[in-house]
């Protein structure tokens, strides 16, 4: 457990702690390694070495140097060394940004970071582009994912200390998450989903309900039911990889077009044609992240943003509608 520390007073690229006594003993660079994880080790040695390392207002420190315990040690961030991931000119919907912070509404279909198979038009090699000196930044800014087939609300961080107080809100469950999803089945009501989530046991690239799994907390409440659908607004108390695909499958209303966690397109008996089509042909989960709120990192201040779903999951519930009325009408 680190005692972090105010950070308003020191430069937007330059984070602080004070040394746990817990780490008294050990080396300076595995004592950076400890507070501040997002840094590799080697890394570390180099700006020790640079001198962007300070620790009770000495800057000349040895990597070897052995700490004490309730020193204040700071660390200046530099752009050192090229980013492993290349900058490209690619939109973005832009939401809000001033000097600190910037919140996009990310399309269904991008990824947020590269990844083998992934290396470019992802989200991070737009905001490489954007905004150039977020390289400096963890994990270039981006403080939490959305799948690559779920759109919506994405805050980034334009400044390291900006990206270490979001990280805490989200760790404290303090930033409001909520989504819109279209599940397969009429729900009665709304419900919360406490079921811990970690690896599937045959499947390393999905997510399932385990015994010893990460804890996860899911709300939702019904907004509109149709036939044999029912469009959710989802709100997450944390927040674990395919964590609504995975809790919303496991009591049984998956979402549509989620071939991972629901199998394949459902069509109940009666459905209209056009929406029988639509079923069939949505290629991603009906999943949008459609409201976004936090306390801004620098001026305290609570802040939300809330953007309508996109077309494709409008045109879904409209025909969903349609299905539900020509339903209606036959009885």
């Amino acid at each position: 457990m680190t005692n972090s520390i105010d950070n308003q007073d020191i430069l937007p690229n330059t984070v602080a702690n004070i040394i746990p006594d817990s780490l008294a003993g050990m080396r300076l660079d595995q004592v950076l390694v400890a507070l501040f994880p997002d840094f590799s080790r080697s890394r570390l040695q180099k700006w020790i070495k640079n001198g962007q390392v300070v620790v009770d207002n000495q800057q000349r420190v040895r990597p070897k140097h052995c700490v004490m315990g309730g020193e204040r040690v700071e660390l200046a961030i530099m752009d050192d060394e090229e980013s492993p991931w290349l900058a490209e000119n690619i939109p973005l919907e832009i939401v809000f940004e001033d000097e600190q912070i910037l919140v996009v509404n990310k399309p269904a279909g991008m990824v947020v970071h590269p990844a083998a198979g992934n290396r470019s038009g992802t989200l991070c090699n737009a905001l490489l582009h954007y905004a150039p000196e977020i390289a400096v930044v963890p994990r270039v800014g981006v403080v939490h994912r959305l799948d690559k087939d779920t759109s919506g609300l994405l805050v980034i961080a334009k400044t390291v200390v900006a990206h270490k107080k979001l990280v805490e809100q989200l760790q404290q469950r303090t930033v409001k998450r909520e989504y819109q999803a279209l599940c397969y089945g009429v729900m009665t009501a709304g419900g919360t989903v406490d079921a811990s989530i970690g690896r599937h046991a045959s499947s390393r690239l999905r997510m399932a309900v385990v015994p010893n799994g990460k804890m996860a907390i899911t709300h939702y409440r019904v907004q509109r039911r149709f036939t044999a659908h029912t469009l959710v607004r989802v709100q997450l108390e944390t927040g674990r990889t395919h964590q609504i695909r995975v809790h919303m499958a496991y009591v049984r209303y998956p979402l549509v077009g989620d071939y991972s966690y629901g199998g394949r397109a459902r069509v109940h008996s009666g459905c209209t044609e056009a929406f029988a089509s639509a079923l069939r042909n949505f290629k991603r989960q009906a999943l949008h992240a459609t409201q976004l709120g936090f306390t801004h990192p620098m001026e305290n201040q609570w802040m939300q943003w809330q953007v309508a779903m996109p077309e494709d999951m409008q045109g879904l519930v409209a025909l969903a509608q349609q299905d539900n009325d020509h339903t209606s009408a036959q009885t």
